[in-house]
């Protein structure tokens, strides 16, 4: 039995002549393009790319406190990409493990802050509601419970969870509902199915297949 030839991933070098687009990037177009990008974005430039998803980022933003150099992060910053984010927010230490986002937070705004007082308060000054997704005391169930749409999703680290700052200063707590015998999920699956849920309630869904 033969052996499936490896699916090839993105384009190679575009033929010539090239289409007259200010959008395409010289060195992709000679060389091919193997990014981890839809492929209406391939032979795009970075920055054109960034300038068309501000066209239609949907307003929700997730926040995650980088207490001890989570590699989660990674993953969570590629789903917030999937979602088309409006931003991500990074609480505490400035550094954090990218490998998991696969380049996909080169497309998206990052916000720092040096700790959960500095996001509480950039929240309050722009009027975003912080919604705390934890496993704790009077968590509410996300399955059930409406989502403000230009909230900011918080999420803590692996263990622990989300600091008692964060969820002192939380709008509202949600938890997933589980039904299995572990204590928690990971955070970046938590991270995702929030996301999801809030795309559920407030993104347009589109008719028919997907691809």
């Amino acid at each position: 039995m033969s052996t499936p030839a490896p699916r090839e991933v993105g384009l190679g070098p575009h033929p010539e002549p090239w289409p007259e687009d200010d959008r395409l990037d010289p060195e992709l177009l000679a060389h091919g393009d193997r990014r981890n990008v839809e492929d209406r974005f391939r032979y795009w430039r970075r920055e054109a790319i960034v300038a068309e998803l501000d066209e239609h980022r949907h307003p929700l933003h997730v926040a995650i406190e980088n207490l001890e150099h989570d590699a989660n992060i990674g993953s969570i910053v590629r789903t917030a990409n999937a979602f088309a984010l409006e931003a991500f927010h990074i609480v505490g230490r400035r550094r954090w493990n990218r490998r998991g986002a696969m380049v996909t937070d080169r497309y998206q705004h990052e916000i720092h802050h040096p700790d959960a007082a500095h996001l509480v308060s950039w929240a309050r000054e722009a009027g975003r509601p912080l919604v705390a997704i934890d496993l704790v005391p009077g968590a509410m169930p996300i399955e059930r419970t409406p989502l403000p749409r230009d909230a900011v999703l918080l999420v803590g680290q692996e263990g622990p969870g989300l600091s008692a700052e964060l969820l002192a200063a939380a709008d509202l707590v949600v938890g997933i509902t589980q039904f299995g015998s572990t204590r928690s999920i990971n955070v970046a699956a938590a991270a995702a199915i929030a996301m999801h849920t809030w795309v559920q309630q407030h993104a347009e869904i589109p008719e028919g297949p997907l691809r």
